[in-house]
């Protein structure tokens, strides 16, 4: 094959997978406005509905990124582009998979769709998609696991902010059966610990596995990049919360605006530093993700 039916080849898949991450990009929007409709009208039927409309938009989702696989031949969450199509895919999956554990309740699904949805757009619309050879820094084993267990950590915290805005908002009173959205009531609630209480090794892991990649990549475990310490002041956020469950007047208000502060941090880890460092020119060794 010459170089230039490699390049019609290369061209020819790109056109496709973004065709289908457009649609991917539009059926969590569609989920969105169902969401909205069901936030204005409170039908259990479009509630089922935003569900469904999750779930086929996951099973779309997860073609595309098997197609970005055999398309790049390695995993796909190499740059920007691929992960913030990781982290709506990761985001989803685990929403789904805890909403099956709830008695009818569907509205914290509005929220995943519309993060899922901007996270898609912006990728779309500020990310490369092509496929280059990866930078050095990147060349580590200890960077996929990295990735992994940051991202699989960061899709159980929006899940779980998710749930604790909704049970803010939302909550069945104590003398009342079931609320609009369904039994939003303690039980419910405890849901955010648990998930926190799953994503936090998980999050751990990630800097330790970050620490060796590090170590790998630049000769030293740690430097106090931008990165790095937003990465370790979201880890201290979520171990307040989880700590603050152990502290019985702390388990009310105080723990649930502790998880939201961590929603917060664990953005601006993820893409809030990126953009202080190009706006504000701080030095930051992973400058290959702005």
């Amino acid at each position: 094959m010459t170089a230039e039916e490699i390049l019609l080849r290369d061209a020819f898949l790109l056109g496709i997978e973004l065709r289908l991450f457009w649609f991917v990009a539009l059926l969590y929007g569609i989920s969105f406005i169902i969401g909205i409709a069901y936030l204005v009208s409170s039908h259990p039927g479009t509630g089922r509905a935003l569900t469904l409309g999750l779930k086929i938009t996951l099973v779309v989702h997860t073609a595309l990124i098997i197609f970005r696989t055999f398309e790049g031949m390695r995993p796909p969450f190499q740059n920007l582009y691929e992960t913030l199509s990781w982290f709506a895919w990761f985001a989803n999956a685990t929403y789904l998979y805890a909403r099956s554990r709830w008695h009818d309740v569907h509205i914290p699904g509005f929220i995943i769709a519309g993060i899922a949805a901007a996270a898609c757009l912006y990728s779309l619309f500020t990310r490369n998609p092509e496929i280059a050879p990866l930078p050095p820094a990147l060349q580590s084993p200890w960077y996929e696991a990295h990735v992994l267990t940051a991202f699989l950590a960061y899709a159980v915290f929006v899940v779980s902010f998710a749930v604790e805005v909704c049970y803010l908002r939302f909550r069945t009173p104590p003398d009342e059966a079931a609320g609009i959205f369904g039994y939003i009531d303690e039980e419910f609630r405890r849901w955010t610990h648990r998930l926190v209480l799953f994503g936090f090794p998980f999050l751990t892991f990630a800097i330790f596995s970050g620490a060796a990649w590090a170590n790998d990549a630049w000769g030293r475990y740690w430097s106090w990049d931008p990165k790095e310490t937003w990465s370790l002041i979201t880890w201290t956020v979520y171990a307040m919360y989880l700590h603050s469950k152990a502290i019985g007047r702390w388990r009310g208000a105080p723990s649930s605006v502790l998880n939201i502060i961590g929603f917060i941090c664990m953005i601006m880890t993820f893409l809030g530093v990126n953009w202080l460092v190009k706006i504000l020119g701080i030095p930051s060794l992973h400058t290959y993700a702005v």
